[in-house]
């Protein structure tokens, strides 16, 4: 089931006429077509500018952001897909943004080891298409990861990359909200990005914390360096109850910039190389069915993502020369490009029903449309401001190989089950197939329920992320092999363990909270609770977190500057150049990225700070 987004669109807000004047709806949608009017506005049919940047990703709009802060640069920021838009800022509907357009659709390749319980056994894998890339679809969560993270880069032979040199960047771009933690020397209080608690969570929430420091865990600020292992409730890139978007943060404020030109719809396709100088001169992309070229002066920065900056670069003949060969595509520079695919790996099919009712749920869809609406129209409050994720804990499992506060797993609290919105839509977003619904969640629709879904930190498991084939417009080949590491599917074991135990405690009890304990129609012949049957639940209910990186690492494939080997002019700036997956959400480290890219450029190029 795929929605367009406009369907989707006219669902969520027609879905609340009962409750909402006719004229507010209206101006939902005029502020809609007014966004992407103005973006239309930057459109350019130039040729030639100083700096073409491929992706509207996190990384993309912080180096068009920074370059254009000098007009004397001519910057093109090239995105294949459409404008964010009012439903996108949302914050409870992220679950359901990837039925629409807003997400490239990617599915991985069959894993006989992996998501037995997902809609013909495939793993889908969500990726953000439009002005902010993954950030209009994820689940805003602002975590930097583990200090020595980053540390572990800059060791591995790319200097300035360690916590202590990247420190500032995550400084000079955090806004944060959260009173605090606003006097502390690690986060920062002007930058372009909001970060913040959201306004909205249920009455769940503080049980879990009370459950953590049942079991002697501390609350924490986990994006303070001297603080990664304890409880917390989320922090999240919002402000006033709306998503903030890389687009929002760093694109919207700076439209006015006459040297910042925006084309939307528009594929890039293919990196123009000189074949003798090796020369990155420009772009072809397809806009509209229409092949289109433009040229660079100074550089192409490739900040497409994960998946599609690898096939980009491997369609202009970078990247491992067997497979180039293999696809027809001539050779020119042999580099692991695809290689080193690293993603956080969970199990989202932990669910606890209760007895208790709780306020609103934001993922009981028409009612927290139809009572949430107004709310959220006339004050920015209620259900729809929710993340759906409402706290996180970070914690060592006895598989923890450091004596260090250096957690190997995560543990999300949601406000919510798998059963809540009757299986209309949220199991679709997660593609979870008819048959485990059925057997397992069916019996509880619609209750009042929770989850806690464990992730393991540093997965050992790589993948991989080949072409399909020479046709630009094909997606690529996503190779997950998730949990083919034991140590992975251990630590998920553990966690889930831990949940079961934290909803034993007091705190969850007052309301009532029991496991649903149908077994997964593939595990019902292994004992319900044992490590086996854990083990089978993860290897049924895998999920991924949009954290794909790694795909272009730094040291292979560009070196500590960004640039890629072998090639002038050329760099990429976004996840895809992680050596190694952070201990968090992704997002952050993501921004820090665009934000080195954009000072290392200045310094390449002699343009002012």
């Amino acid at each position: 089931m795929r929605l367009r987004h406009v369907t989707f669109a006219l669902f969520t807000f027609l879905s609340s006429v009962l409750a909402l004047r006719l004229s507010e709806v209206i101006d939902v949608f005029m502020r809609a077509q007014s966004r992407r009017m103005v973006y239309e506005t930057k459109t350019s049919s130039r040729k030639t500018y100083d700096f073409i940047v491929v992706g509207a990703s996190p990384s993309g709009c912080v180096i068009a952001n920074r370059l254009t802060e000098d007009r004397n640069q001519q910057v093109l920021l090239l995105e294949a897909g459409i404008p964010d838009s009012p439903v996108t800022d949302i914050p409870a509907l992220n679950p359901y943004l990837v039925l629409t357009d807003y997400n490239w659709d990617f599915t991985a390749e069959p894993n006989p080891g992996a998501c037995w319980g997902m809609e013909d056994g495939v793993c889908p894998w969500p990726a953000g298409k439009g002005t902010g890339g993954g950030t209009i679809v994820n689940a805003m969560i602002w975590t930097r990861g583990n200090f020595r993270d980053f540390d572990s880069w800059a060791r591995e032979g790319n200097p300035g990359w360690s916590y202590e040199e990247l420190l500032p960047l995550f400084v000079r771009n955090e806004n944060v909200l959260v009173k605090q933690f606003r006097n502390s020397k690690y986060r920062g209080k002007s930058g372009n990005l909001s970060v913040d608690f959201p306004p909205y969570t249920t009455p769940l929430f503080n049980a879990f914390l009370k459950a953590g420091k049942s079991f002697g865990y501390r609350i924490v600020d986990y994006n303070n360096p001297n603080s990664h292992i304890g409880y917390a409730q989320i922090q999240a890139t919002i402000k006033g109850g709306r998503r903030v978007s890389a687009a929002t943060a760093f694109i919207r404020p700076i439209l006015g910039r006459k040297n910042l030109y925006i084309n939307l719809n528009s594929r890039a396709t293919r990196i123009i190389i000189d074949p003798v100088s090796r020369k990155a001169l420009g772009i072809e992309y397809n806009r509209n069915g229409k092949t289109e070229t433009v040229f660079a002066k100074k550089e192409v920065i490739v900040a497409a993502g994960a998946f599609n900056s690898p096939q980009l670069l491997m369609l202009s003949g970078i990247g491992p020369a067997y497979h180039l060969t293999e696809m027809g595509i001539p050779v020119l520079v042999d580099l692991p490009v695809g290689e080193n695919l690293q993603e956080h790996i969970g199990m989202h099919g932990l669910s606890f029903v209760i007895d208790k009712p709780v306020s609103i749920n934001p993922f009981r869809i028409f009612d927290s449309a139809l009572v949430g609406g107004i709310e959220y129209l006339a004050l920015r409050r209620g259900p729809l401001t929710s993340l759906g994720c409402e706290g996180v804990a970070y914690a060592k499992t006895k598989y923890s190989n450091s004596s260090e506060d250096y957690p190997d797993l995560e543990l999300l609290f949601v406000g919510s089950g798998m059963n809540t919105d009757k299986g209309i839509l949220l199991r679709r977003a997660f593609g979870i197939s008819d048959e485990v619904y059925d057997s397992v969640y069916r019996e509880y629709d619609g209750l009042d329920a929770f989850g806690i879904w464990p992730m393991v930190l540093y997965p050992e498991s790589r993948g991989l992320v080949r072409l399909r084939n020479k046709n630009p417009l094909s997606k690529v080949r996503i190779y997950n092999n998730f949990l083919q590491v034991q140590r992975d599917i251990e630590i998920l074991v553990e966690g889930l363990k831990m949940a079961v135990e934290l909803a034993k405690t007091p705190p969850f009890q007052a309301f009532g909270a029991r496991l649903i304990d149908n077994p997964f129609p593939q595990c019902r012949h292994l004992q319900f609770g044992s490590d086996k049957y854990w083990e089978c639940t993860v290897r049924t209910m895998t999920c991924q977190w949009h954290h794909q990186c790694g795909t272009c690492k730094m040291g292979t494939v560009v070196d500590s500057r960004l640039r890629v080997f072998g090639v002038t002019n050329l760099r990429v700036a976004d996840a895809s150049v992680m050596p190694t997956i952070t201990g968090g959400h992704t997002q952050a480290p993501a921004y820090v990225i665009g934000e080195k890219a954009a000072d290392l450029i200045r310094e390449d190029w002699n343009i002012p700070f």
